[in-house]
């Protein structure tokens, strides 16, 4: 039985592709902002600082106060 041995052909390297940053910085800074709103949000929308009259938004977002740690009531 004859065997076959893969000879190593000439190839070129391999090159992984770049994102360059100019790129990435307009999505990073609108999902920075995105996140500093919900924090808002989540955090701080009730009382002195409230947006919204009334307390729908703070019954909209009840849990995730507590589940990260805001002290709400």
């Amino acid at each position: 039985m004859a065997q076959t041995v893969a000879q190593p052909t000439a190839t070129t390297p391999v090159v992984p592709a770049t994102l360059p940053l100019k790129a990435i910085a307009p999505w990073a800074v609108f999902f920075g902002i995105l996140m500093l709103v919900l924090l808002y949000f989540v955090g701080a929308e009730q009382g002195a600082t409230s947006v919204f009259n009334g307390t729908d938004v703070h019954e909209w977002v009840h849990d995730a106060r507590h589940l990260l740690g805001f002290p709400c009531h």
